[in-house]
């Protein structure tokens, strides 16, 4: 395998790990059993945990633009199903 591809195969994993845990600590949270230094614990995970899903998703994001116009990403447009 390519190691770029090894490489995104990596941060996609990493994504759906971040996300899976956050969810996870979500429902924890929202059983409200946890102490005040459990939750603040846990609000602190989640944040760094939101923070890397929101990295590999602006890289995701700018992958695609750079796959839509490789001399050009910035001027890649959202893409529009309604648009022929």
């Amino acid at each position: 395998m390519p190691k770029a591809a090894s490489a995104e195969t990596s941060q996609v994993a990493e994504f759906e790990k971040s996300l899976d845990e956050l969810e996870q600590l979500v429902v924890r949270m929202e059983h409200g059993e946890l102490s005040l230094d459990d939750s603040l614990q846990s609000f602190e995970r989640g944040i760094a945990l939101y923070r890397n899903c929101q990295s590999a998703l602006d890289q995701a994001k700018l992958r695609v633009s750079e796959l839509l116009d490789p001399a050009v990403p910035e001027s890649a447009r959202p893409f529009d199903p309604d648009t022929p």
